[in-house]
């Protein structure tokens, strides 16, 4: 085997992701091994589409937006409608996601105003005689 090629197993360590998650890339078709027999060996563009695909993943893009994304690579534009395009998908990512935090600050400051609420009745609770005596 070349040091082009890496199997499932190096892959797997290099990218920490499962042997299943692969497989689930290389059914979506957005990866492409090379298949001998039952053996799957990951090439250079591989490598470089895995880590395009999980950076995506983290930033919440959808498989259809990642898979658009990398079928724009060999556009023969010098990548400018691959790069506009992800700008414009990362945008819409980042506006989403800062109002998913805005719902999610909100979120917290009703929480620890409940929580707040809940200690001051205990210590009430605590300090008040109970009728039963």
């Amino acid at each position: 085997m070349t040091s082009d090629l890496m199997t499932i197993r190096q892959m797997c360590d290099t990218f920490d992701v499962t042997p299943r998650t692969l497989r689930f890339y290389e059914a979506k078709e957005l990866l492409f091994p090379i298949r001998e027999g039952q053996k799957r060996l990951f090439t250079n563009r591989d490598r470089a589409r895995l880590k395009l695909i999980l950076r995506g993943k983290r930033f919440g893009f959808s498989l259809e937006e990642i898979r658009q994304l990398l079928d724009l690579y060999h556009r023969g534009d010098q990548q400018k409608t691959q790069i506009t395009r992800a700008l414009d998908i990362a945008r819409d990512r980042l506006t989403d996601m800062l109002a998913q935090r805005e719902d999610l600050d909100a979120a917290i400051d009703d929480l620890k105003e409940q929580l707040k609420w809940g200690e001051k009745m205990m210590t009430s609770l605590n300090q008040t005689p109970s009728m039963a005596e």
